[in-house]
């Protein structure tokens, strides 16, 4: 009996002592793992890329009555022209000159003309609009869309303005030859590479336009007055005066010309200055 008990007793122990070793079968916890406690790491945000159909924002829209639009249809873009004794001897090339601003130009001398009046508004139209007033299709009978009154009322629709001062270019002759040059820009004439000299041109009009039937509003004064002082110049301009020096050689080196941009912007300006007051007369 007393042999019995001493065995349960021992077999007891054991079992204890071996369920004390035992590993748990539960994973202990992260802080159970490691003596300090991890901060959290906060959320990135991640910036979200804009899409691709994002419009862009437009472009603020003037308010307020308008009694003036500036239509202005000088672009930044020169004709230089060489002049031989032949026909043959004719170079005509076409020049862009990128940030010359003429077309800035016109608007500036017009807002000077009118003392900067808030009521004076520049008008813009799509890249070639008036590309059918200046090349048109039809040869023989002209198509009222393409006239530049037709072509003004497209591109002033919601403009609402009571007149519409509208400047163009056009081809002039030389004085004194049959020869013609179209725009603006600078031409060199003579014969050989020596008897030779240079000049500035500025063929543009100006056109007025009333703004509720766009009817060209004509004035003697303004349209021919001009025309008929310098068709009786005895001396040539002298802002049209061009050293030979000065002259673009390669036709592609007008564009990087300083002494070509300053005269080019001064002859306009001071064309415009003399004809856009008879123009802006009260009718």
């Amino acid at each position: 009996m007393l042999r019995f008990l001493a065995a349960a007793i021992a077999a007891s122990s054991f079992a204890v002592a071996a369920s004390a070793q035992a590993p748990s079968s539960q994973a202990p916890s992260a802080e159970a793992r490691s003596p300090q406690v991890r901060s959290k790491a906060p959320a990135k945000t991640v910036a979200r890329k804009p899409s691709g159909q994002t419009k862009a924002s437009a472009k603020p829209v003037e308010s307020g009555p308008c009694t003036l639009g500036v239509v202005s249809v000088v672009e930044d873009r020169l004709e230089i022209d060489k002049f031989g004794v032949t026909i043959f001897e004719t170079e005509v090339t076409e020049v862009p000159v990128e940030g010359w601003g003429l077309g800035d130009l016109v608007v500036a001398r017009v807002r000077a003309a009118t003392g900067n009046d808030p009521t004076v508004r520049r008008i813009s139209y799509p890249k070639g609009a008036f590309e059918p007033y200046y090349h048109p299709k039809s040869r023989f009978l002209p198509d009222p869309r393409e006239s530049l009154t037709s072509i003004v009322r497209d591109v002033t629709a919601n403009s609402n303005c009571d007149r519409y001062l509208v400047v163009t270019t056009f081809e002039g002759k030389i004085a004194g030859t049959n020869l013609t040059v179209k725009g603006i820009g600078a031409y060199n004439q003579g014969l050989g590479s020596l008897i030779r000299h240079s000049h500035l041109f500025a063929n543009f009009t100006i056109s007025l336009i009333d703004g509720k039937s766009y009817e060209r509003i004509s004035s003697f004064a303004a349209d021919t007055g001009s025309r008929l002082a310098e068709s009786m110049r005895i001396t040539e301009d002298p802002l049209k005066k061009l050293d030979n020096a000065d002259f673009p050689d390669p036709p592609s080196a007008a564009a990087n010309s300083v002494v070509l941009r300053e005269r080019i912007r001064t002859l306009v300006a001071d064309k415009l200055d003399r004809d856009l007051p008879k123009y802006l007369e009260k009718q």
